[in-house]
């Protein structure tokens, strides 16, 4: 039985290679009922709620895992530092799926790289009073307590719970996009020229996230571009090539 944590576009695609694999069980691990309406598009077992360590490790024995595949998002990190205690208390595979870093493919010369939420809104005040914030609802709490005198666009996903989780921050219609990613680059430049857009904040998310299209649109428009760079993980077992993933399979 192999337990793929997902959360990303690619664990969608990871499961659907196991579907064609007969001789291979899986569930697939999920944290929304966004996620879950997702998932079940592609995997039969799919099981939703956030796993403590404990959780995973309960899970574990009780399904008899013997392998975990991690293809959460970059910036889940303290799901992937528990699937790989996980795997070391219990003896059992892990398998990182991580998405290649396309920091070194950027060549706009105003671009800030920064290593934090903090950073990148320290720059994000100097340099403008329109801010557009890509990097989905999960940090905007703290955005919004840093930034609390600038003009913030958000962009989100478009349910019920993320939308009112906005409103409880304080952000309205007029600050809230609810669309569904990825976008690609010429809509990115229609909202930021729509919102008199100053400056962009987003994370290093990977091609499939469309974080190439948010920069390029940034630099066709002369628009300065924040990326908050992805922690440093050391993982035990990394794949970067859904291929090669397939072949270990």
């Amino acid at each position: 039985m192999i337990l793929v944590l997902g959360g990303t576009s690619d664990s969608l695609e990871i499961c659907s290679i196991l579907n064609k694999k007969k001789d291979l069980s899986y569930k697939l691990s999920v944290t929304t009922s966004y996620g879950e309406d997702l998932a079940k598009k592609h995997a039969k077992d799919v099981v939703t709620g956030k796993l403590s360590k404990e959780d995973m490790i309960t899970f574990i024995k009780q399904n008899n895992v013997n392998k975990i595949i991690d293809a959460t998002h970059p910036y889940a990190v303290e799901v992937s530092k528990n699937a790989i205690e996980c795997s070391n208390e219990l003896n059992i595979e892990y398998l990182r799926y991580e998405r290649n870093s396309l920091i070194d493919e950027i060549n706009y010369n105003n671009k800030y790289i920064v290593s934090s939420i903090e950073e990148a809104c320290e720059i994000a005040r100097e340099k403008g009073k329109n801010i557009f914030i890509g990097t989905g609802s999960k940090n905007l709490p703290q955005i919004v307590d840093y930034i609390p005198d600038r003009n913030l666009i958000v962009r989100v996903l478009p349910t019920a719970e993320v939308i009112t989780s906005c409103e409880s921050l304080g952000l309205n219609a007029d600050n809230i996009i609810a669309m569904k990613g990825p976008f690609s680059q010429g809509i990115n430049e229609e909202f930021y020229k729509h919102y008199d857009v100053d400056v962009v904040v987003t994370k290093e998310s990977g091609i499939n996230g469309g974080f190439l299209e948010k920069v390029n649109a940034c630099e066709t428009l002369n628009i300065p571009v924040v990326i908050i760079t992805r922690q440093k993980m050391d993982y035990p077992n990394v794949v970067n090539d859904i291929k090669e993933l397939e072949h270990l399979l």
